[in-house]
């Protein structure tokens, strides 16, 4: 995996945005014997038995893994560790954590050596190693994305996860926390003159003088989220079904008019692609927020496809960069 794609689901090892997500959208169902396990339905529809709330947790993707955290399991094996330290700040590893690998090719040896008793994973995942996997240890699978209903599977997801790690108490908590936030940060918007604003997300990344734009349209989670804040996506393109996220260059960046425009970028991949892979591009020169300073990069380390603390660190960033 090279260094740009960090900031992309594990599936998109490519330029290509044609990501497929599969599974469930119901509510995850839980179980209990007489013998105190615990059973729960993952986004497969299959039912996964556990002996109790799980403790000692594997996670494949970094959505789950900060999930956990928040949920207060600090995981026991993680994949790229060095990638979620650059990517996802909202919840920091607990030190110590396991490197299993690639989110994409996590090693079955090494995970097996944690002797987990629960692994979580995502539709993201090949099935191969999922296989691999369950003949580890009882493994779960969350719907990586879903563009029809994108902030009510990431709350899926958190509550899936709390279910296998007995913390639904602390899910439901972090997801009014963060259905708080929203209205906060809607509030917040709209006393600065700025409800029903256009804003334009995008991330990107350069390779030689080329720079790849990659716009987070409708049904993207953080257009949705923006569309709660009461703000206006100008993108007319169409997204991918799982993910909403579509792709173009700096030429389609005109098509945006006079919306604002923000981005996350990660010194992690070589520097900002637009404020200095574009600096001396004269469409991008000519861009109506570029010319009044309306292009704004919000900090480093804001996890676009994360969970309920990524998100709310997200709307906090959004609302100081539109707000300052």
């Amino acid at each position: 995996m090279t260094t740009k794609h960090r900031a992309w689901p594990a599936i998109a090892l490519t330029a290509a945005v044609a990501l497929v997500g599969c599974g469930t959208t119901e509510a995850p169902k839980k179980e209990t014997d007489a013998r105190s396990t615990l059973t729960v339905t993952d986004a497969r529809g299959k039912k996964v038995k556990l002996d109790g709330p799980a403790k000692r947790v594997v996670g494949t993707e970094w959505n789950v893994v900060e999930s956990l955290i928040t949920l207060g399991v600090d995981p026991v094996g993680v994949a790229d560790v060095k990638g979620y330290k650059a990517y996802d700040t909202a919840a920091p590893l607990p030190a110590g954590v396991k490197d299993i690998g690639t989110r994409g090719e996590p090693s079955i040896d090494t995970v097996a050596a944690l002797k987990p008793d629960l692994i979580v994973a995502t539709t993201d995942l090949s099935d191969a190693a999922v296989k691999q996997l369950s003949e580890v240890a009882p493994l779960i699978v969350v719907r990586s994305a879903d563009a029809s209903r994108q902030i009510d599977q990431m709350t899926d997801n958190v509550k899936l996860v709390a279910e296998a790690t007995g913390t639904e108490d602390k899910a439901e908590a972090q997801i009014a926390a963060f259905r708080k936030k929203l209205a906060e940060g809607r509030k917040e918007l709209t006393a600065a003159g700025l409800d029903g604003e256009k804003v334009a997300f995008a991330d990107g990344w350069q390779e030689g003088s080329q720079v790849s734009v990659r716009p987070y349209v409708k049904g993207s989670l953080l257009a949705d989220v923006n569309t709660e804040l009461g703000l206006v996506s100008p993108w007319g393109m169409k997204g991918d079904k799982a993910y909403g996220l579509a792709a173009t260059d700096v030429e389609g960046l005109t098509k945006v008019g006079d919306a604002r425009f923000v981005y996350i970028a990660n010194d992690s991949d070589g520097g900002d692609p637009f404020a200095d892979g574009l600096k001396d591009n004269a469409v991008w020169k000519s861009l109506p927020f570029v010319k009044k300073g309306e292009a704004h990069r919000l900090p480093d380390g804001i996890w676009m496809f994360g969970g309920t603390a990524s998100t709310t660190q997200y709307v906090d960033a959004l609302v100081d960069a539109l707000t300052k």
